[in-house]
């Protein structure tokens, strides 16, 4: 009975040590293997397939930026709306969209019986004028010789005048509807009213159609000239008094592309947008190297001077945007700690972003590196990532 619980004992005890000896195996591989995790080893023929390249902090002074958003647009004076001067059904309309048409060029013509009873108007009073102007004229001569009275004289008078006012008036409206005064005195009397293009541009719009009927109060299509495009800038109102003209622009349009721009401010608002913003107005620079559009949505920083938050060299320590990879809302850097036998060996350590600008990145380090630590610019995504 006493042999076995010593056997018992002696069980308990072996299982407990064995099982102590597990722990011990288990701690010391963890710690052979965090070793091992200590570097990212790539290797000579690795780095140059995959284009890699190494780089030192260096010292940048970085800006004072503002961020806005805001459009392309073209000025007032470069987009057209065009509109009839009187109503009408349309009768032709050889354009669309996208069309480019000169100044002068005829957009479309407009047909309604009205303009025929505007020309023989225009004719019966023409024809009334030669009388009226010759019995003024008599009248004049009377007078003169003190044969007519005063008021045959005014009535003369009055009666031509006011035929003359008439007829210039309907001349004028002839001109509004391009029908020529001088081709209507000639008999060609037309139903037809043809519109022209009021500038040079492309054709955005187009809101009608052969037989449908406008009003003057229609707009009928819209000509933009693109060859002048501008910024539209948003800029909140905290912002505005750090805003002045000639400040150089950056603008992206993250639509379309990822390439940097460059405009400069011409001009600031002075009144507040109902959403408490001023509008800034920027001339691009090299504008007719771009295809811009109007109405394309842009991202823009607008360089205001020095940043005066960034101030000792240590802040001003920057790396190139290549070499810092975001993981986990936490940023990365790869530092080369040595070269052995065709092997880099590179150590993650983890940094703080201050800012962006031109594609550097100032950093802040929990650690403090050498000045001449080499970093990982091109191929630290790839190694971070896996």
């Amino acid at each position: 009975m006493i042999l076995n619980r010593y056997k018992i004992v002696f069980f308990s005890i072996s299982i407990a040590l064995f099982g102590c000896g597990k722990i011990d195996q288990a701690n010391l591989d963890a710690e052979i293997q965090e070793k091992a995790n200590e570097y990212i080893k790539v290797s000579e023929a690795q780095f140059d397939q995959s284009k890699m390249s190494l780089g030192k902090i260096e010292n940048i002074e970085f800006p004072s930026l503002i961020y806005v958003n805001g459009m392309i647009e073209v000025p007032p004076q470069q987009r057209a709306v065009v509109m009839a001067t009187m109503g009408g059904y349309i009768k032709t309309t050889p354009l669309l969209e996208g069309d480019y048409v000169n100044k002068g060029d005829a957009l479309v013509t407009l047909e309604n019986p009205k303009f025929i009873e505007l020309q023989q108007e225009y004719l019966e009073v023409n024809e009334q004028l030669s009388f009226f102007k010759a019995e003024y004229d008599r009248q004049v001569k009377l007078k003169e010789e003190n044969i007519t009275s005063e008021k045959s004289f005014l009535k003369a008078e009055s009666e031509y005048k006011t035929l003359v006012a008439k007829h210039t008036g309907l001349e004028k409206q002839l001109d509004l509807l391009n029908i020529s005064p001088i081709e209507v005195k000639a008999g060609n009397i037309s139903p037809i009213s043809t519109i022209y293009a009021p500038i040079t541009g492309s054709i955005t719009k187009i809101n009608i159609s052969i037989g449908s009927y406008v009003s003057p109060a229609d707009a009928i299509l819209e000509i933009i000239d693109s060859d002048h495009m501008h910024l539209e800038l948003f800029v909140f109102e905290k912002d505005i008094m750090k805003i002045k003209k000639g400040q150089a622009i950056n603008f992206r349009i993250p639509e379309s592309s990822k390439e940097t721009y460059k405009a400069e401010v011409y001009l600031v608002g002075t009144s507040i947008l109902a959403n408490r913003t001023i509008q800034v107005h920027g001339h691009v620079e090299d504008e007719s190297e771009h295809n811009f559009l109007s109405g394309m949505f842009v991202e823009a920083e607008i360089i205001t001077g020095s940043d005066s938050s960034l101030i000792g060299i240590e802040k001003f320590a920057a790396l190139k945007d290549e070499a810092i990879v975001n993981n986990d809302e936490t940023s990365y850097v790869l530092v080369l700690a040595k070269k052995e036998n065709g092997i880099y060996f590179f150590k993650r350590s983890t940094v703080e972003v201050i800012k962006n600008y031109s594609g550097y990145s100032a950093i802040k380090t929990k650690v403090n590196l050498d000045t001449n630590s080499q970093f990982l610019i091109n191929g630290a995504f790839s190694l971070l990532g896996e």
